[in-house]
């Protein structure tokens, strides 16, 4: 129990004092007219106010990831609470509040433009097209679960292939009309049953008895996956927790709050500090999971079935119920926004204009059907959804390592101090690489752990040698000028 409510009070203390460093690396200029102002459209470009803006930010980037995510990843054991403590404070919470504040800077740019532009065009050209893949994966992914839940709690009339259909149409809905319209109406209210949700678990770990026998760090931090002989607590636990630690997802979701943020004093709140709450709801979720294994065992694998468990056992019927509708609504919300972003980024690299609903028809259109296409997939294959979210989960941090490097390129051409984003962005290639050697659904089952890491290592010295090649040359051309 000491470990766990240590850890809760280091990521509030990381976003009052790491935040701040963050925040002076930055320097964000109050007087300054953000894009919600200089490009309003009444589209996606429109001032909101900043407790809406949080929620959506933290809806989007949430989802199931800081639930499910956790849920699997206090299989590890203890060690789960120490990477969500520091992905959180120190890579994660930097990640969402330096590429967002970039977006903000760049007229709410997309990630594929922002990495372009400090790594040059062909990153741009992959990351345009990895981003798309990622976002339709992501729309497909989060469609499957909330409608197994619905199906399984409604009149059999409405089963999994009605309420498949029902939340594709109100993706299409909420990806076309302007983001005051659906998304800034009921999203803070999604996110308010999230939010609801993991203080009741929280509450019940404290004073229902359930975290009075909590493991503590002091207790050792062992792997007791069991699984351990293939998946290593690192680089595996990394992957594994991303929302609530690192996910290179968010950096896709922050230019859609960076188009309506009044000011950049702003970004600190709304960026940082709602990835910090994430930490702390993975933490609590981590904490509840860790209870189920040491009262059911580690076999367990569904982490619907976990979290269900637990919100029953701990909440009671009342609560249970306000919970499921978390549990549908998050997972949704960040299918819609993805859909969302993926038609911002083509229509910038098209230049198409988005007023007219017509042109975001235009745009929108093919992916719908693409995304359509890979639910039809998911389905038809038994196996489907989950070989789509093991791609989703190793794409989404090779995701976070171009922010990262775009980040510290763009500090360190603004002459601050890039360090702050350097240590990240390496350790994350390092996650990266050697997950790729390492994991069984890649190259794990033909290739020996140790030459992974090797190879790991390699990947990410190679990355440190090409920034400070690109930094010598960059410098010498600003002698030169």
């Amino acid at each position: 129990m000491i470990t766990f409510l240590t850890s809760i009070v280091l990521l509030v203390l990381g976003y009052i004092v790491y935040g701040k460093i963050a925040e002076r690396v930055i320097a964000p200029d109050p007087n300054k007219k953000t894009p919600a102002y200089t490009m309003q459209d009444g589209i996606d470009y429109i001032p909101m106010p900043t407790w809406k803006i949080f929620m959506i930010q933290f809806l989007n980037i949430a989802g199931l990831g800081p639930i499910f995510g956790a849920v699997l990843g206090a299989k590890f054991g203890t060690s789960a609470y120490i990477w969500i403590v520091l992905g959180c404070i120190f890579i994660g919470s930097v990640h969402d509040y330096t590429s967002g504040m970039l977006s903000l800077r760049r007229g709410g740019a997309n990630l594929p433009d922002l990495v372009g532009e400090y790594l040059g065009n062909s990153a741009k050209a992959v990351m345009r097209i990895f981003t798309i893949v990622l976002m339709i994966m992501v729309g497909a992914v989060f469609v499957s679960g909330p409608a197994a839940i619905l199906d399984s709690i409604t009149p059999e009339f409405f089963n999994s292939y009605f309420w498949i259909g029902a939340i594709f149409v109100y993706y299409i809905v909420a990806t076309l009309l302007p983001i005051d319209k659906i998304i800034g109406k009921v999203y803070p209210l999604f996110a308010i049953a999230l939010i609801f949700m993991a203080v009741g678990v929280f509450f019940a770990l404290i004073f229902g008895g359930y975290g009075s026998n909590l493991p503590e760090i002091t207790d050792g931090v062992a792997n007791t996956h069991p699984s351990a002989s293939s998946l290593p607590i690192f680089p595996c636990l990394c992957i594994t927790i991303a929302c609530g630690a690192i996910s290179g997802f968010h950096a896709t979701q922050s230019p859609l709050m960076a188009r309506c943020l009044k000011n950049e004093n702003l970004g600190r709140k709304v960026f940082y500090g709602s990835m910090i709450l994430e930490g702390i709801m993975a933490m609590i979720w981590a904490a509840a999971a860790i209870w189920y294994y040491q009262e059911n065992g580690l076999e367990e694998g569904n982490a619907s079935k976990i979290v269900d468990f637990i919100t029953n056992t701990y909440l009671g019927k009342f609560g249970a119920v306000l919970a499921l509708l978390g549990v549908v609504f998050a997972p949704i919300t960040s299918g819609d926004t993805a859909l969302r972003s993926c038609r911002l980024i083509l229509a910038d690299f098209l230049k198409v204009d988005q007023k007219k609903v017509s042109k975001r028809l235009m745009i929108s259109i093919p992916l719908f059907v693409a995304t359509a296409g890979v639910i039809i997939y998911s389905l038809a294959d038994k196996d489907g959804f989950n070989t789509i979210w093991r791609y989703f989960g190793w794409s989404n941090q090779a995701l976070s390592v171009f922010t990262l490097w775009a980040v510290t390129v763009y500090l360190a051409a603004s002459n601050k101090k890039w360090m702050l984003t350097f240590f990240p962005a390496v350790f994350m290639t390092l996650v990266g690489v050697t997950y790729l050697c390492i994991a069984p659904e890649c190259f794990g089952k033909i290739m020996n752990h140790t030459l992974g890491y090797i190879i790991g290592i390699v990947g990410a010295l190679l990355s440190i040698v090409m920034f400070f090649k690109w930094k010598a040359s960059y410098n010498k051309k600003q002698v030169e000028k």
